[in-house]
């Protein structure tokens, strides 16, 4: 890669648990995509580092990444490795990327990263690929079928290094669809989610709704940001699709 190679990197986060204030990292993964000239490529830039969580990892969380307290002895803290994979010296960091990206953006402070922004590739998938069953990482990588990937270089899963490299193979497809500033944009946003995910008419698609139900939804207290957002933009959707109301007709 040339050193003015502009470069999105993706990274993955094992950890001991879901809160950044009690839990720690145990493993960063990274993957470069890069960009020449139009297109995006995946990059050679990758890795993966254990990181000492300083406190003791969960078997309930062994148990997902299977990372115990004895790999991680020894290895650096989070403040030590994070700043040189997030915001590497002299390379053109466009931007961070992760899927469901708020998970990996609890430990990855502004202050590590230099203020990069980020792309969130679970709210951009569900934008570009709103037909698949299921936006899971895994599953999209299987669903999508993405050019290159090989199989061996992304497993185990949900291990950082894999998971990042997968991500990473998922992205450069996405930025064949759409540009990256779009990207961008989706992941400032709530996510946009094609079916419902409650109640009676869990898995209906958003479209299908009646006006009343969106009305409802958006009267109703409870709902979380992503399912408001949804229930306003397909309001939105419908009123552009009717157009101003016009003169009345002539009766004849």
């Amino acid at each position: 890669m040339l050193p003015d190679t502009p470069i999105i990197r993706v990274v993955d986060l094992e950890t001991t648990g879901a809160r950044a204030g009690s839990d720690g990292v145990v493993e960063i993964g990274w993957q470069d995509v890069e960009r020449i000239g139009s297109a995006w490529r995946i990059g050679a830039e990758r890795g993966a580092r254990y990181v000492d969580p300083e406190r003791p990892i969960p078997a309930r969380t062994q148990a997902v990444h299977h990372i115990l307290d004895a790999d991680v002895a020894g290895a650096p803290n989070w403040l030590s490795v994070a700043p040189g994979v997030l915001d590497p010296p002299g390379r053109p960091l466009m931007a961070l990327a992760a899927h469901r990206a708020a998970f990996e953006r609890r430990w990855c402070r502004d202050a590590l990263t230099g203020r990069r922004p980020w792309i969130c590739t679970y709210k951009c998938a569900l934008r570009l690929w709103p037909d698949e069953p299921s936006h899971a990482n895994q599953a999209l990588r299987y669903a999508r079928n993405p050019e290159g990937l090989d199989r061996r270089a992304g497993l185990p899963a949900h291990r950082a290094g894999p998971d990042a490299y997968v991500t990473a193979h998922l992205l450069r497809e996405m930025l064949r669809e759409a540009p990256v500033e779009a990207l961008l944009a989706w992941t400032r946003e709530p996510a946009l989610l094609p079916r419902v995910t409650f109640g009676e008419h869990r898995g209906r698609r958003w479209d299908t709704m009646s006006d009343a139900f969106l009305a409802e939804v958006l009267r109703r207290g409870g709902f979380d940001a992503d399912i408001r957002y949804t229930a306003r933009h397909e309001q939105s959707v419908r009123a552009l699709r009717q157009g101003p109301a016009g003169p009345p007709a002539l009766l004849l």
